[in-house]
């Protein structure tokens, strides 16, 4: 197997009460492996693509042979979207970013509770399965997008430095249709250490 599934940074249960136990082991275990193994069934006759990072062919997919370029889209985008995700995630500690990147959410948003307001609407606005990012520019400014589906940042030519999971598969055991309540669990999980050192890798 070329891609694998990489292993979480806590225990399954370690983001309770926020998110439950049932849900980690359900979305880490069985949807982000399903898009691992379907990764790997797209890239079986291109033994180029098995030797480069999935982060790398994002970067690149307009020279992906178009036969399989949608499926890199969809299996490889889940694949980087989620293992970036379970990294901006950590056990409970409420924490807050700090820094340059403290200064630069300020800068851009006005201050962190316009951010995290902003960033809210942004994820309640994703219609039907996606994503909501926290990106980095090739400038080095930060911005809000929606990407549907499985789309990356990283095949815009942004880098992703927090991100939320909209797909049902990520709440709907725990917080059914109540968007809003699985946002609000999500802020108490947010790893802010990890994006400050996300935000400064070079664009």
């Amino acid at each position: 197997m070329t891609f694998t599934l990489p292993p979480l940074p806590y225990d399954y249960s370690a983001l309770e009460p926020f998110f439950d136990t049932a849900t980690m082991r359900l979305h880490h275990g069985k949807h982000h492996a399903a898009y691992v193994d379907n990764l790997n069934k797209a890239v079986t006759d291109y033994p180029d693509l098995q030797k480069r990072s999935i982060e790398d062919i994002l970067r690149n997919f307009e020279s992906i042979d178009p036969k399989i370029r949608q499926a890199i889209i969809n299996h490889g985008g889940g694949h980087a979207n989620h293992s970036f995700f379970w990294t901006v995630l950590a056990p409970p500690a409420d924490s807050l970013p700090t820094g340059q990147l403290a200064a630069a959410i300020d800068s851009t948003f006005g201050s962190f509770a316009k951010f995290k307001e902003a960033f809210t609407a942004k994820a309640m606005g994703v219609f039907g399965s996606g994503w909501a990012f926290l990106i980095k520019t090739p400038e080095g400014k930060l911005d809000l997008k929606r990407h549907s589906f499985q789309n990356s940042p990283l095949s815009r030519g942004n880098s992703p430095l927090l991100s939320v999971d909209m797909w049902e598969h990520a709440y709907y055991l725990k917080y059914q249709n109540r968007r809003p309540e699985y946002l609000e669990a999500f802020w108490h999980l947010v790893n802010w250490p990890q994006i400050e050192k996300y935000f400064s890798f070079p664009s």
